[in-house]
C-alpha cells in the first residue's frame, strides 16, 4: 500500500517501492517513459551533446542549482549519483533556449556566452508584465530602495535600476537568481539578490540594518522560462518530468504528491486551487491510474485527465488541474498570505506595495487583504456607531485593479490575465 496523506502539511516523499527509485530524487521522475521512444542513433547523438546541456536540472552542473548558495553535500551527492546512473531525458537533452519575444544584450560583453549556453544577445528570461504601469505606480524612483520579491529574470528590476533605484531581488529559484545576477551585473552594487521565498521577506539579513524599502513588488505566478522549460514540468505542452517545483526547497515533486495523496485530498486541491468543477472524476482517474503505473511525465497526467473528462473546447481539460497541483506543490497561496502579513513589518511608512496576480485565487486574496486594511471605520449590527478599524494599514492608490492594455496583450499574450493592485503603507497610529 502506498502511504496517503490528508493535508498538504503532511506530504512526504514516498518510500520503498511506492515509486521508481529515481522518482524521489530531485529530477528523476523522468527516467521512465521518454528515452525509450527515441531511436538508438538519436539517443547517442543527444548523449554526445550532454556535456553542453545548460538546463537547471543537469546533473553535471550543480553550480546552477545553487546560484552561488550552498544546498548541502547530501543534496549534491544525490545529483551526482543521478548523473552516473540516469539514462533518462535530463541527462541526454540540452535544455530549450530562454524564452521571450524580445532580445537585448545583458550579462556578458560582446555577445560572450553566459552560463546558460547562450550569448548575451539571447532572448530575455522572462518578459515582465505591466512594465509601464509598475513604474508609474512606484512614483519617484531615483535613489529609492525597492524590493522585488519575485525576481524571476529581472525584467521589472532592470526597469527600476535604469530609473536610478537600488534593488534587492528575492527568488526561490536558483536558476532565476543566477540569470539575474549576470543580466544585471552592469548596475554594480545597486543590485543584490537573495535566494528565499518571498514569504520570508521579514527574515532576510540584508534588511536588518536597513530603514526599510520604499516599495515592494510581488509579481506572482510562474515565469515564462519555468513554463517553457520542459524539464521543469510546469506545462503539458511538451513532455517533461512531473516536477513543478519553483525551487529545490519544495518538499516534494508533483509526481510524489500524486503518488501519495488520498482521493479526498486530491479532490480538495483540484477544487480549491484549480476551481475545477470535475474534480472528483479527475481525482478518481488519477488514483486508478497510479494503482497500475506511477504518473511520471506531464503528458502522462494530461492524457489521464483528458480521457477522464473529454475535450469540449480549445482549452485543454488539464489546464485547471495543472494549476492546482503546481499551487499545492509550491504552497503558493500560503506563501502569499504570509508575505502580505509580513509586508508592514518591512516596508517604510509611506512606501508602496505592488502586487501582480494572474488568476482569481491570488487576486481575491490580495483584494480582500488590502480592502480590509484600508477601511478607516468598521461597523456591525448592534453597534451604536462605527468604530476605528484596528487593522488599518494602507491607503489604496487605485480602488480597482490595473489591467494591461490591448497593445501589451498583443505583444505578450501571457499578460492578458494580469492584474496590478497598489497600496501605500500608512504611518503608525499615534
Amino acid at each position: 500500500m502506498r502511504p496517503a496523506f490528508h493535508s498538504l502539511a503532511a506530504i512526504a516523499p514516498p518510500s520503498g517501492a511506492a515509486l521508481p527509485r529515481a522518482a524521489a530524487a530531485w529530477a528523476a521522475t523522468i527516467t521512465t517513459g521518454i528515452a525509450p521512444r527515441k531511436g538508438r542513433r538519436a539517443a547517442m547523438r543527444e548523449t554526445k551533446d550532454a556535456a553542453a546541456a545548460p538546463g537547471w536540472l543537469a546533473a553535471r552542473r550543480p553550480d546552477l542549482f545553487t546560484g552561488g548558495d550552498t544546498l548541502g553535500t547530501g543534496f549534491l551527492a544525490r545529483i551526482a549519483r543521478m548523473g552516473r546512473v540516469a539514462s533518462g531525458w535530463l541527462t541526454t537533452r540540452p535544455s530549450r533556449p530562454l524564452y521571450t519575444t524580445e532580445s537585448a544584450t545583458h550579462g556578458a560583453p560582446n555577445g560572450a556566452p553566459n552560463s546558460f549556453g547562450q550569448s548575451a544577445d539571447a532572448p530575455h528570461y522572462h518578459l515582465p508584465v505591466l512594465p509601464n504601469e509598475v513604474i508609474e505606480a512606484l512614483g519617484e524612483i531615483d535613489g529609492k530602495f525597492i524590493i522585488d520579491g519575485t525576481l524571476g529574470g529581472g525584467g521589472h528590476t532592470e526597469l527600476m535600476l535604469e530609473a536610478g533605484a537600488r534593488v534587492l531581488g528575492i527568488d526561490r529559484d536558483p536558476e532565476a537568481i543566477a540569470h539575474a545576477r549576470r543580466r544585471l551585473a552592469r548596475f554594480g552594487d545597486r543590485f543584490t539578490a537573495h535566494r528565499a521565498d518571498f514569504s520570508e521577506i521579514d527574515t532576510i539579513p540584508a534588511l536588518r540594518d536597513s530603514a526599510g524599502p520604499n516599495a515592494i513588488l510581488l509579481d506572482l505566478g510562474v515565469s515564462s522560462r519555468q513554463l517553457d522549460a520542459p524539464e521543469r514540468g510546469f506545462s503539458f505542452m511538451r513532455e517533461g518530468p512531473l516536477d513543478m517545483r519553483m525551487g529545490p526547497d519544495a518538499p516534494h515533486t508533483a509526481a510524489e504528491l500524486l503518488a501519495t495523496i488520498d482521493e479526498a485530498g486530491l479532490v480538495r486541491i483540484l477544487r480549491e486551487y484549480g476551481e475545477e468543477p470535475r474534480a472528483r472524476r479527475i481525482a478518481t482517474a488519477i488514483i486508478a491510474r497510479r494503482e497500475t503505473t506511477p504518473l511520471a511525465t506531464t503528458t502522462d497526467l494530461a492524457a489521464v485527465i483528458e480521457r477522464a473528462v473529454g475535450r469540449r473546447s480549445r482549452i485543454h481539460p488539464a489546464t485547471r488541474a495543472f494549476q492546482a497541483v503546481r499551487i499545492a506543490v509550491n504552497r503558493e497561496l500560503e506563501s502569499l498570505r504570509t508575505a502580505l502579513d509580513a509586508v508592514p513589518r518591512v516596508l517604510k511608512p509611506g512606501g508602496r506595495l505592488l502586487v501582480i496576480t494572474f488568476h482569481s485565487l491570488e487576486d481575491r486574496i490580495v483584494k480582500h487583504h488590502l480592502r480590509e486594511r484600508s477601511i478607516r471605520f468598521i461597523d456591525q449590527p448592534g453597534w451604536p456607531e462605527p468604530r476605528p478599524n484596528p487593522d488599518l494599514r494602507y491607503r489604496l492608490i487605485s480602488r480597482k485593479a490595473i489591467a494591461p492594455g490591448a497593445d501589451e496583450i498583443s505583444r505578450n499574450a501571457r499578460a492578458r490575465s494580469a492584474k496590478l493592485r497598489v497600496a501605500e503603507l500608512l504611518p503608525p497610529s499615534p
